[in-house]
């Protein structure tokens, strides 16, 4: 079994390319590494003066082309590794050997190093950038490393070694995940918690107890503090709630309780609608976003899935059932809403007109003595307008008598106790009511997408 990797090497700054070269080809023929320069070979050049060999086949090709490009591959490097005791160092010579020859195909000059300095056994060939005529350059294809990688594999299968297995994605080992980095700050936050735990004497005890952490703290108008490996000061006053100077000092003169800071959860992502990819790319949409709209498309599905898993939905029809009964849930949630809002609206409505009644009675009965007298309705015009329309509205509620202001106070209360009662429960239905309709919506662009290939092939 063999693991390989394709490497372009390049000039570094402040070398020459023959410089780097030779430095390159040095650490490749390094005697410790190569029982002493027994297991390096090399092709259409000499182990010894590889990297002049390397640059005169340079210069050939700026003398025949002209052309001399400044940041230029100046060589390429194959790193051919083997598992532990599965092979002898001259045999992995001979395999880097074959494997240079072949991906080469005997047009560039290279030297095959084994290294025996590890547990594996591995190959270091480095080959010319420049083939052997000086008329081109070797062109670093398109997967390159790939064709690198199924040639070794080949290769080692005619040698009777073993080939790396490629698993599915799903029985790959996933990378190390590493606990989230502590920022500076939440550091200093729950070095105070503890600190505080120990119930220091006052606020200088406190200051003390954190210079005994390592921490370094400049008193002043706004007392800050910094880490070992800290570059600036933090003052306690952009630490957040809790953290500032006064409500320290409340909580050590005990007239506050610390409460330590907690990181809240970044919200649950909610499931989207799919993208009709077709749609839009007949809107002018370009490849980009069809690319995009698979991958949202592919997402969304999977939150689609867990989510039907979740409320054990198992079919269509049980789909659309719980869509009505959601749906009706919140129709029937709102409509309480509203009757109440309506109710509400018309005891606001009847309060004010029971209030003007009783501020312009006696305007109103004073016109009325008056026999209806012009002149006394031109000076009272509002308050006379007020009392008629209080009293057509009273006639055309059918009240025969006045309920009194308190109890329409009291009635207004219970209602709109009620109707604040409902809307937690009003949100919760539009949201499952709206969950549950994305979910069939995309239910049924997913089967419609599956259908179209079908009706393709039977087109034809």
């Amino acid at each position: 079994m063999a693991a390989t990797r394709l490497i372009a090497l390049h000039k570094n700054k402040g070398k020459s390319v023959a410089a780097c070269l030779k430095s390159r080809t040095d650490y490749a023929k390094n005697p410790d590494k190569t029982n002493r320069g027994e297991l390096v070979s090399s092709y259409e050049c000499s182990p010894l003066t590889a990297d002049e060999e390397f640059m005169l086949s340079k210069r050939q090709y700026e003398i025949a082309t002209g052309r001399r490009q400044k940041n230029d591959v100046i060589a390429y490097q194959i790193r051919q590794s083997f598992r532990p005791g599965e092979i002898t160092a001259e045999e992995a010579n001979k395999v880097g050997y074959e494997l240079a020859m072949r991906f080469t195909k005997g047009k560039y000059a290279f030297i095959v190093a084994t290294h025996t300095d590890r547990e594996h056994i591995h190959n270091h060939i480095i080959y010319n950038s420049t083939a052997l005529d000086g008329t081109r350059k070797f062109r670093d294809f398109f997967f390159s490393a790939l064709a690198v990688q199924r040639l070794s594999d080949l290769i080692c299968l005619e040698h009777q070694l073993s080939v790396i297995e490629i698993k599915p994605y799903r029985e790959r080992q996933k990378r190390t995940l590493y606990p989230p980095k502590e920022s500076n700050r939440d550091r200093l936050c729950s070095v105070i918690d503890r600190i505080l735990a120990e119930k220091p004497k006052d606020y200088e005890d406190f200051l003390q107890k954190l210079e005994q952490q390592g921490y370094e703290v400049k008193r002043g108008k706004y007392t800050s503090v910094k880490g070992t490996r800290q570059k600036r000061f933090i003052r306690f006053r952009t630490l957040g709630a809790g953290y500032s100077e006064e409500e320290l000092k409340a909580v050590l003169a005990g007239e506050a309780e610390h409460r330590p800071r907690q990181k809240c959860p970044a919200p649950e992502q909610e499931f989207q609608m799919l993208v009709d990819i077709q749609a839009k790319l007949a809107e002018g949409k370009g490849t980009g976003f069809a690319r995009w709209a698979k991958q949202h498309n592919l997402k969304e599905m999977s939150r689609t899935l867990v989510f039907l898993q979740e409320n054990k939905i198992g079919s269509i029809e049980e789909m659309q059932e719980r869509v009505d009964a959601a749906t009706a849930r919140y129709h029937e949630l709102g409509d309480s809403i509203k009757a109440s809002e309506k109710q509400l609206a018309e005891i606001a409505v009847l309060k004010a007109h029971i209030i003007n009644y009783a501020k312009t009675r006696s305007a109103y009965d004073a016109y009325r003595k008056t026999g209806y007298s012009k002149h006394f309705l031109e000076t009272h015009r509002t308050e006379i307008t007020l009392h008629k329309a209080a009293k057509a509205a009273f006639d055309e509620s059918n009240l025969k008598t006045l309920p009194k202001v308190k109890e329409l106070d009291a009635e207004y209360s219970k209602l709109l106790t009620e109707k604040k009662a409902r809307y937690p429960d009003y949100r919760k239905a539009k949201e499952e009511m709206q969950e549950l309709l994305r979910a069939q919506k995309n239910i049924e662009l997913f089967f419609d997408e599956e259908k179209k290939p079908e009706q393709t092939e039977h087109s034809r």
